[in-house]
Formats: structure tokens, sequence, C-alpha cells
């Protein structure tokens, strides 16, 4: 029984070894993605958030005081300038220029009576001159009196898309209440900032004759269909932000941007030679990116990189990697500092096209 129980046991143990040397050898035939660094011209982008403005954006208020007494267009209109939109009531002012009409009137028949005396020699030469400056003044009354009866029509000053009223038909309005607002929008300024490293950037590779041409993103995430270029930019950093404001100038033939709205301002730049690696080749440790680097030995080590560009699905590496250096690609969770491994090499070029890269 005893013969038979020990032959049991060695059975086991010669089993249980085969089986751990099996895993063993299994383990061992895990093999690992790998690649390289390669080298490409492509483009980076950057955003920025913008604020989007009417090329002329104005309150639109009331130069008299006085009743509302008509409204002659509608909140979201479109107006062409000249185009009457308010009326305060005139009666006032109609009543003001009829009698400066008169006093004027009444200015000149008495200026061409002193006049024929003074001709005849009935009147000194003083007498006419006084004369003609009473017209003078009557005249200049009578062109005020025109002016303030002007000032209850408001008009468009250009063509644009009303905002909402701010007054109701019937309103005692006072001279220079707001009235409502008005946007001139064939056109929109979107403003955006960019820090001080990234303004000498541009300054550098866009040439002074070439304008920097960049595109629009809007809250719908969606591309807006026209290119803008950025045509001013300001003349002072901000001191607290180390930022200074752009702007860039976008068509908007079809009225689809509206003033106050908000998105992102996509710039693209181009970068030449850069290295690139895939961003799930990389590790990150106390905010500072790794990869890990396989020697002619087969064994890997950590290796700090320094992140210069961002890219979709891609890094550019500025420092701590060569374009020969192999590098594993996935399973970096499986593996430590030190591990020998097996590993397939992919074609960096294959890699990056399996990321879809946008390059040039």
């Amino acid at each position: 029984m005893n013969k038979i129980l020990m032959l049991t046991s060695l059975c086991a143990m010669i089993i249980f070894s085969s089986c751990e040397s099996h895993k063993e050898h299994v383990e061992h035939e895990v093999k690992y993605l790998a690649t390289s660094p390669i080298k490409r011209d492509t483009l980076t982008q950057r955003n920025y958030v913008c604020q989007i403005h009417s090329v002329q954006h104005i309150e639109l208020r009331a130069l008299e005081r006085g009743y509302l007494e008509k409204i002659f267009v509608d909140e979201g209109q479109f107006v062409k300038k000249g185009q009457l939109m308010f009326q305060i009531m005139p009666r006032l002012y109609q009543a003001e220029l009829k009698r400066s009409e008169a006093e004027a009137n009444f200015a000149e028949i008495e200026y061409q009576n002193t006049k024929n005396l003074a001709e005849r020699n009935v009147v000194a030469p003083n007498e006419l001159a006084l004369a003609k400056a009473k017209l003078d003044k009557a005249k200049a009354e009578l062109a005020l009196a025109q002016v303030h009866l002007d000032f209850t029509q408001v008009r468009a000053p250009f063509d644009g898309i009303m905002d909402h009223f701010h007054v109701r038909l019937g309103s005692l309005v006072e001279e220079g209440e707001l009235l409502t607002t008005l946007s001139d929008n064939h056109e929109m300024w979107v403003y955006f900032n960019v820090p001080e490293a990234e303004y000498l950037d541009y300054k550098i590779k866009i040439n002074a004759d070439t304008a920097l041409k960049v595109q629009l993103r809007l809250a719908n995430d969606k591309i807006f269909a026209y290119e803008g270029e950025v045509n001013t930019i300001e003349a002072d950093f901000n001191n607290e932000t180390g930022n200074i404001a752009f702007r860039a100038t976008f068509p908007n033939p079809k009225g689809l941007l509206r003033h106050g709205e908000t998105g992102n301002v996509l710039v693209s730049a181009p970068l030449n030679g850069s290295l690139l690696i895939p961003q799930k080749s990389t590790f990150e440790i106390l905010d500072k990116k790794y990869v890990f680097v396989i020697d002619d030995d087969n064994v890997i080590h950590s290796k700090q990189i320094v992140v210069g560009a961002e890219l979709p699905h891609l890094y550019e590496v500025k420092a701590g990697l060569e374009e020969s250096d192999r590098i594993v690609l996935e399973g970096l969770r499986k593996v430590r500092d030190g591990d020998k491994i097996s590993y397939d090499f992919q074609d960096p070029a294959k890699v990056l096209n399996e990321l879809e890269l946008y390059s040039e």
C-alpha cells in the first residue's frame, strides 16, 4: 500500500514539473509588438478658444426725447442702409420747424428792404450788415430745427441685422436711450489669445507679406466652411497671462455666424523632419513621458523623452530618442524595466498608416 502511494506521488510530481516547464516555455514565447521612431514632414494643429464679433456692432439710441410713435422693423430683421426703423413723436419739432421757417422768411424780407434802402443811401451800411446778421441767424435756427425734426426718425446707418428691442411702442424715451443694436455680419472678426512662445514661432515662420490662414471650429464641433486670415495682432502682451490677442477675419456670405458666438480657432503649422512615435507607446510618471527601449540583448529599459507637438495619435519627440531606436509598442503594462522579451518588429510607416496620420 505504501509503495503504491509513493508511486502515485512520484507520478504527480513528474506531471506537475512537466506542466510548470511547459508554462515557463509558453510565457517565454510571449511576443510583444515593437517599432521605431520615424521622421516625417507633417502638420501640427493648435486650438485657441475664441470670441466671434461682427465687423460692425453698434447701439442705436434715441437722439430726441419723446414718445415712440412707430416701429417699422422687427427683431432679427435684415435692414438696408438708410431704412427707417423708429419714429419718435415729431409734432413738437414740426411746430418748431414752422416757427423757424416763418422767422427766416421775416428776416429775409427785412434784409431785402434794408438792402434797397442802403442802395439809395437812405440807411447806413451798418444797418444793412445788422439785417444780414439777423437773416443768417434765422437761417441757422431753421437748419437746427430741421436737424431736431430729422432726429425723430432713427434710420439704419448700414446694412445689418436687428437685435431685440429695448423699448416698446408708446414708450417715453429719453435722449440717448438705447433702442436696439445693429450688426453687420457680412464679415466676422474672431479674437483669440496666443502665448508668447507660439506668437514668436508664427512671426518667424510666416512672412510679412503672407497672412496666417486659420480655420474655425464651431460650438457644434463642425468646421466652418470658409477659411479665415489673421490680419491684426494687438500691440501689447497681457502681463498677467503672457498672451497676445490675434484677430482673424472670416467671410460670412450665408450669415451663419452671429455676434457673440464662441468657438475654437485652429492654426496649422508645418513640422519638417519631425521624429514621430505613437502615443500608445509612451507611459507617464510624475508628468514626464517615458518609453521602453529595447537593447541589443532584447532587454528593455525605460527612457524619458521630451515631447514637442501633440498630433492625433502621435507625439513629436524633441529629445530622448533616435530614429534607430527600437521601442515597445504594445503591452507596456505587462513588462518592467530590465525584462528580457521577445518581440515582433513592425515597420513604423505601417504603424503610422494604421493610426490615421494626417500628413502633407
